[in-house]
């Protein structure tokens, strides 16, 4: 079997081996898809093919959409060139079952494939020619937090958007940039609506996406490139629109068990790539089953009936609630605790991280005990239906190929959000955050994280994070075993605003992070030692 137009040909191969088939033309659909773009998206990786994709596969398959989606990268453009142009943008959809049993479908949604190299003239002039089209209704984005930052931590813009910045529309390369310039083709062109909605695991998503594109072209005014008719076109968001978003679906990288069983299933050509910038890829994805996304309902040229596929259309609010209620309560603080404890115990899949006795007590403290008691229920989603699926469900299936050194990744960029708020809401309660003990304990187990030494005395591998190098600064005079070697170094971290959103030694919390800290680092065991003795 292979995955490309001929060989889906051999339709009963891919049936007698359980592999779901689309039920359309996948090289008509293409066509169309040419003709008549409707939807784009930027960022084509993994969770945008096994779930975005899916959604669009099903509309199609139902009638409802009748082109796919336009795919555009800006980062890896190796994704374009070794995963989607060989299979002819076709994707292997695995879901990855608790009873290790799995769901395999091919999705042909992907209909056009442009990896938009600053250099290539020709990507740039068809997505001139896509972006011109009156029938284009929405262009959404999983690029990542980072593909919507303009400037670095000292407020200065990045060398490549002030390339952008100083080049102008014409030679737009950073998504941003390029996206901006796409726009006032479209303005030109006759000023059509459209509607721009990031997908990405971002809080306020449509806001920053907004403000960086309100941004650049704010610059090129200001250089002459373009009008102030422009600006007023992309700042009405009845014209222009930037919908807020909730997305959740856990999608690890490619794993090679799955790509072992696709081969002996017969499916050729299943290999896993790592391509120069470290994104790692196949032609298959695997992931779990639950997935949500709710989407603002603010698309001024129409849309694909979106809600049919499963995505929940509401309101701003709504949207911002359910967002919250994730962000900060009932996923991300859950694996903000939990990713920095699994490195330093060990372990190497997250699924086992929540077979640990300790462990699963710290996340009930942390969710269900603490965070639950300010979270704001948004209506559509039940939060503690949600944290529940989460707890026994989703993070046990040991058949995800989650790692918590995957989750682990950029922490410093997320206590704040996952664990600051909740802190922020205590405090406004009661007049500080005192009462809690999960939270500290998860603060207390990232700075333990931070010494790189596990439980066993080996050294490890910090997950990436743009403040490893400063803070491993502030705690290298540290040392397990010898508790008196710990000063007065954590308090230049803990009451840092930038990294928590508040001063926790005024939150009411900063001696009791030290108090854990001390307690985890006073022998080597000094982890469990201390969540038995704050949690019982």
């Amino acid at each position: 079997m292979k995955l490309t137009y001929a060989g889906l040909k051999d339709r009963d191969a891919f049936l007698n081996a359980s592999i779901a088939l689309p039920s359309y033309d996948p090289e008509k659909l293409a066509e169309t898809t040419a003709a008549s773009p409707e939807w784009v998206h930027f960022g084509i990786g993994n969770i945008f093919r096994i779930f975005i994709g899916s959604i669009a596969d099903d509309l199609i398959a139902a009638g409802d959409m009748t082109s796919g989606i336009t795919c555009v990268e800006t980062f890896d453009f190796e994704v374009v060139d070794k995963v989607y142009r060989p299979y002819d943008n076709l994707a292997l959809c695995v879901t990855l079952l608790g009873d290790g049993t799995s769901e395999k479908r091919v999705v042909a949604s992907l209909g056009e494939a442009i990896a938009a190299r600053p250099e290539d003239a020709a990507a740039r002039q068809r997505l001139n020619v896509i972006f011109r089209d009156p029938g284009l209704k929405m262009v959404s984005f999983t690029i990542t937090e980072k593909g919507y930052a303009l400037k670095n931590a000292a407020g200065e813009y990045f060398g490549f958007i002030r390339q952008d910045i100083e080049n102008g529309p014409a030679k737009a390369a950073g998504a941003m940039a390029l996206v901006t310039a796409l726009l006032f083709e479209r303005y030109q062109a006759g000023r059509t609506p459209l509607a721009l909605v990031s997908m990405d695991n971002v809080s306020h998503n449509g806001e920053k996406l907004r403000g960086a594109v309100l941004e650049i072209a704010q610059a090129w005014l200001e250089r002459g490139y373009v009008s102030d008719d422009f600006i007023a076109y992309i700042t009405d968001e009845s014209t222009v629109s930037f919908p807020w978003t909730m997305i959740d679906k856990i999608t690890p990288r490619p794993s090679e068990s799955v790509q072992a069983m696709l081969s002996d299933l017969g499916v050729e050509g299943m290999d896993i790539v790592i391509t120069d910038k470290r994104t790692y890829i196949a032609p298959f994805v695997n992931a779990e089953k639950p997935q949500y996304l709710v989407v603002e309902d603010s698309f001024p040229n129409g849309r694909p009936p979106l809600e049919k596929g499963g995505v929940y259309m509401t309101d701003r609010d709504t949207v911002n609630a359910c967002e919250r209620m994730k962000v900060t309560v009932c996923l991300n603080p859950l694996h903000t605790a939990l990713a920095p404890y699994g490195c330093a115990l060990g372990y190497t899949r997250f699924s086992d991280v929540m077979r640990d006795a300790e462990m699963l007590k710290l996340v009930r403290q942390v969710g269900p005990a603490e965070g639950m008691a300010v979270v704001k229920d948004p209506g559509i989603l039940s939060p503690k239906a949600f944290i529940e699926e989460c707890i026994n469900v989703r993070f046990p299936n040991e058949y995800i190929p989650d790692t918590p050194q995957r989750i682990a990744v950029d922490t410093s960029q997320m206590v704040g959000i996952r664990f600051g708020e909740t802190i922020k809401e205590y405090i406004a309660r009661d007049g500080s955050a005192e009462k809690l003990v999960g939270i500290p304990l998860a603060i207390a187990g990232w700075l333990r994280y931070l010494l790189a030494v596990d439980e066993n005395g080996n050294a490890y591998e910090l997950s990436p994070d743009p403040m490893n190098e400063e803070l491993q600064e502030m705690l290298k005079d540290i040392e397990i075993g010898k508790p008196e070697t710990l000063r007065d170094q954590l308090k230049p971290i803990l009451s840092n605003a930038r990294i928590f959103g508040s001063d926790l030694y005024e939150a009411g919390i900063g001696e009791l992070i030290e108090d854990m800290f001390r307690c985890e680092i006073s022998e080597f065991g000094g982890i469990r030692k201390t969540i038995i003795k704050y949690l019982g």
